[in-house]
C-alpha cells in the first residue's frame, strides 16, 4: 500500500489553534499567542497547551489514515493513573472511530505542592483504517486535556487542506471559559460542551477556555480582541471564586475593562456574557476552593470550599453574587451596545439538573451533563439566530 505523507504536518491542516509552535518533535498547538507567555503562571501554561477544540482536518479519499503524535501525560502523585487522552475521528461530521496514544512524555505532578517534573518519551502512531470509500472530510480532534505535539500524517490517498472558514461560509465562534468549557470530566474531545454546540450549529469553533484560568486576565482580553470572530462568548465567574482572586469592588471594573478591550477589536460583533452554571458548594459560599485531602488519600478527587457565608459581607464573591453583577453590567451596557447579551448559566445547568446529574467532584459536570449543556447552548444561542435573549 502506497502512503502519502505530510511530515512535518503543515499549518493549513490544523484548525482551532491560536498559534503553532515548532518543537523538536513537530508542531505544538497553542491556544494563546507567544507574546502572552511572560504573563502566564504554571497552571495557565499547562491548560493553554492542551488542545481543547483543536483538530487536524482535511479532504481525502483515503481508507487508512495514520497520525503520529507525541503526547504529554499527567501523572499525579498518590493518585490512580489518568486514562489516556482520546482522539476522535469524524468523517463528514460524524464520529467514526476513536483511538488513544498509550506512550509519550510524562509530567509527574504533586497536587499539594504543585511541583512538576517532565519525563521524556517517544512519538506514538494512531492508525485509523476502514474509512468510508470516496472523497470525504476527515477531522481528527485532539485530546482536550492532554498536551499533543503533531509529528506526521500518513494516508493511502492524497490529502488536501479544507477551505478556510470564511471561504466555506462557516461562522467563527470564539468561546472563552474555565475548565468546564475546556472539557473537564468529559471523556472525549467532541463530547465537551462547546464542541457539541458548535457541531450542532455548524459553526467553526475556536475554544480559548483554560482550566483554572478564566480570571479576567488583560492579556486574554487582548488576545480575543485581535482574533477573527463572528460571535464571541465569555463564561465568567467560577475561577474567580475558586481562587478567591478579587473582591466585589474590583470585580465590576475588571469585567468592564475586559469587555472594553474586546470591543476595541470587535465593536459590533455579537458578544454573549454567560454567568456560572449551578455549583452547590459556591452558590452562597465564597472560596478559596481546595482539594479534599481525605479524599485524595483514598485516590479520589473532590473539591471543598474553605470560605464562609459570613465573608460575603466583606466583599467576597459567590456564584450568586457574580450572576447578579454580570446581569446588571450587561443590562447597563446593552443600552448603548445592542450586540451585547447575557445568558444565565443556570439555564444551561441548574439546580434541577444537579439533582439528576450531580457534579462528581463537586465542581465539574460529568460527560452526560457536558452534552446537555452543549445541546442547550446550541438551542438557546444558535437556533433561530437568537443570541442570549434572556437579559432580565
Amino acid at each position: 500500500m502506497s502512503m502519502h505523507s505530510v511530515s512535518p504536518i503543515t499549518p493549513d491542516l490544523i484548525h482551532g489553534a491560536v498559534e503553532l509552535e515548532s518543537t523538536e518533535a513537530g508542531i505544538l498547538p497553542q491556544r494563546l499567542p507567544a507574546w502572552t507567555r511572560p504573563q502566564w503562571d504554571a497552571q495557565l501554561a499547562m491548560a493553554q497547551a492542551q488542545p481543547s477544540g483543536v483538530r487536524v482536518a482535511f479532504r481525502t479519499a483515503a481508507s487508512v489514515v495514520e497520525l503520529v503524535t507525541l503526547p504529554t501525560k499527567r501523572r499525579y502523585r498518590d493518585m490512580p493513573p489518568r486514562p489516556d487522552g482520546v482522539y476522535d475521528l469524524l468523517v463528514d461530521g460524524r464520529l467514526q472511530q476513536q483511538a488513544s496514544a498509550p506512550g509519550g512524555k510524562v509530567l509527574d505532578i504533586d497536587m499539594i505542592s504543585g511541583a512538576a517534573v517532565m519525563q521524556p518519551g517517544a512519538p506514538q502512531t494512531l492508525r485509523f483504517a476502514g474509512l468510508p470509500a470516496g472523497a470525504k472530510t476527515v477531522e481528527i480532534w485532539l485530546p482536550h486535556d492532554e498536551t499533543t505535539e503533531l509529528v506526521a500524517l500518513h494516508a493511502d490517498a492524497p490529502i488536501e487542506p479544507l477551505p478556510l472558514p470564511a471561504q466555506s461560509g462557516k461562522r467563527r465562534w470564539l468561546h472563552h471559559g474555565s475548565s468546564i468549557s475546556q472539557g473537564s470530566n468529559a471523556i472525549h474531545p467532541t463530547g465537551i460542551w462547546p464542541v457539541v454546540a458548535a457541531n450542532l450549529a455548524g459553526v467553526d469553533l475556536l475554544n480559548v477556555s483554560f482550566g483554572g484560568s478564566a480570571l479576567l486576565d488583560p492579556f486574554t482580553a487582548r488576545t480575543i480582541r485581535d482574533l477573527p470572530a463572528d460571535l464571541i462568548s465569555l463564561k465568567l465567574g467560577i475561577n474567580l471564586v475558586n481562587l478567591d482572586l478579587m473582591r466585589l469592588r474590583a470585580f465590576g471594573p475588571a469585567v468592564h475593562g475586559f469587555l472594553d478591550t474586546i470591543r476595541e477589536g470587535h465593536p459590533t460583533t455579537p458578544l454573549l456574557v454567560i454567568s456560572p452554571i449551578y455549583c452547590p458548594i459556591h452558590e452562597t459560599t465564597p472560596g478559596p476552593t481546595m482539594f479534599d485531602g481525605k479524599a485524595l488519600k483514598k485516590g479520589q478527587v473532590l473539591y471543598r470550599t474553605t470560605g464562609t457565608e459570613a465573608e460575603v459581607r466583606q466583599g467576597k464573591l459567590t456564584l450568586a453574587v457574580i450572576r447578579e453583577q454580570l446581569r446588571t453590567i450587561v443590562q447597563e451596557r446593552a443600552c448603548r451596545d445592542g450586540n451585547l447579551h447575557y445568558l444565565d448559566g443556570t439555564d444551561l445547568y441548574g439546580a434541577e439538573d444537579n439533582a439528576r446529574l450531580p457534579l462528581p467532584d463537586e465542581l465539574h459536570p460529568d460527560a452526560q451533563a457536558q452534552r446537555l449543556i452543549g445541546e442547550r447552548f446550541a438551542d438557546m444561542v444558535f437556533a433561530g439566530e437568537v443570541v442570549g435573549t434572556r437579559t432580565g
